[in-house]
């Protein structure tokens, strides 16, 4: 990836040639004409402007886009993905100010055929450039920075590198020893390499030393810290590799028999990927729009039951251990809660309302819009009260390993009924979904979880009428 100046002025100038030429491709009249032939353009008129017009309309359009990709000109390495959807929500956002503008001062309008034909095209060229200019081979082989909190292991990693190693990063803690603590002052080593900072600067070594590839060396794989390094290399595109004999083979790919091998930071290929996004915001939105009687039915019931608040907030961990709010119809009385699982039938606080949406699943509807805005997915391990994960790792062990894909709303543990109360089985479970996910996986767990839903709630209506 080029670095600095270069990236800017490469990112600018790539926007502001393809949006002009954008511009200037649909308001070509022959263009205009043939998309006119499409009955949803029919009613637009075609009127091209030329001369003062046509520039004057050119710097707009230009002005704004330009001033949009602001946050996308930093030189910053990123995954393909990402570069994409920030690139093309930059775009909707340029769109947005371009019809805002024309709403408000009639003088700086865009003829509405071009403002319809030129969005499609810059959704597709401006992430293309994006992801072009991203990222580019080093000319002097793979640049990689080896991450770890023993420095002994380090030492040997390091001999199994291939390409440029530029150095190292661990805590400060390790450098136990006077002779240690003072050889790696001042940038010197204790390893025969650079020391490049402690843990916290990851993010800051990745951009400004350019990084390919990040070897892992921590000596127990599912601690914090290990995520938190998967986590920079999730964020920037960057490959992570670890040592075979330092961490689980449900983070490494089944492939390659070498002493480091592949992390599968997102273990679905392009296509599945995709799918499972695509698939999310689907189910999400339609699922929002077809329940929305039942959730204003439920949040009405709720209310009347104790006049409490509908939704209940909880802090759960994501993927990599990050955390984010997770939103639920409220099913217990305010205060009191623990951390420790406790089962339903073992549990007072639960009210009358919350007993029939518990035992219906109706409770987890607006975790609909997590999965929407993409802090969870349809599919994934159960995500877990922040609170509760430090008795869940310390009852079983291997318990981060969850962390390493996306929560779900359902997943193989909970449609066999695994809850937190059976941790060891529950992680059993996870761990098997997370070696086994692909995108026809998901609809086969999803296609259950709806049967035994349905199931439940039927159940439940037949009890409600028998009384």
């Amino acid at each position: 990836m080029d670095s600095g100046w270069r990236y800017r002025v490469a990112s600018v100038a790539g926007v502001v040639a393809l949006t002009a030429i954008a511009v200037a491709l649909v308001n070509n009249a022959t263009v205009q004409s043939v998309a006119t032939t499409v009955p949803l353009f029919r009613r637009l008129p075609t009127d091209p402007p030329s001369g003062p017009e046509f520039t004057f309309e050119l710097l707009v359009t230009v002005v704004v886009v330009a001033s949009v990709f602001l946050p996308l000109y930093k030189p910053r390495p990123r995954r393909i993905l990402d570069a994409v959807a920030l690139a093309q929500k930059r775009v909707l956002v340029a769109v947005l100010v371009l019809a805002t503008i024309g709403y408000f001062d009639y003088t700086y309008r865009l003829p509405r055929l071009t403002v319809v034909l030129v969005t499609p095209l810059l959704l597709v060229v401006l992430p293309a450039w994006f992801v072009w200019i991203r990222k580019r081979p080093s000319a002097n082989g793979e640049r990689t920075i080896v991450v770890g909190d023993d420095l002994k292991v380090i030492e040997e990693v390091s001999s199994e590198v291939e390409g440029t190693l530029l150095g190292y990063l661990c805590p400060t803690s390790v450098l136990t020893t006077p002779a240690r603590s003072e050889a790696v002052a001042d940038g010197g080593s204790a390893v025969g390499l650079e020391r490049l900072g402690g843990l916290s600067r990851i993010e800051d070594v990745l951009v400004e030393y350019d990084v390919d590839t990040v070897v892992l060396v921590f000596e127990h794989a599912d601690r914090a810290e290990f995520f938190g390094a998967l986590d920079a290399c999730y964020e920037y595109g960057v490959n992570a590799k670890v040592h075979r004999d330092h961490t689980d083979s449900v983070l490494t790919a089944s492939s390659g028999v070498g002493t480091l091998v592949d992390v599968e930071i997102e273990p679905w290929d392009i296509q599945d990927y995709i799918l499972k996004r695509a698939f999310d915001i689907v189910f999400a939105s339609v699922g929002l729009i077809v329940l929305s009687p039942v959730i204003v039915g439920i949040a009405i019931a709720i209310k009347i039951d104790d006049g409490g608040p509908v939704l209940y907030t909880q802090e759960r961990t994501a993927v990599f251990g990050e955390a984010f709010n997770i939103y639920k119809f409220r099913s217990m009385t305010p205060g009191g809660e623990s951390a420790t699982p406790v089962e339903d039938e073992k549990n007072s606080r639960i009210t009358d309302v919350g007993k029939i949406l518990r035992r219906t699943h109706l409770d987890e509807i607006p975790q609909l819009w997590s999965i929407l805005v993409g802090d969870m997915s349809v599919v994934g391990p159960r995500a877990v009260w922040t609170e509760e994960e430090s008795l869940l790792e310390a009852d079983t062990q291997s318990w981060r390993q969850r962390w390493f894909v996306k929560p779900g709303l359902t997943g193989l543990a909970q449609v066999n009924n695994i809850e937190s109360t059976n941790p060891s089985e529950k992680l059993r479970l996870d761990l098997k979904y997370i070696r086994k996910q692909s995108f026809w996986f998901d609809v086969k767990l999803v296609t259950r979880q709806i049967w035994t839903t349905l199931g439940d709630l039927i159940a439940t209506i037949r009890v409600a009428i028998l009384r």
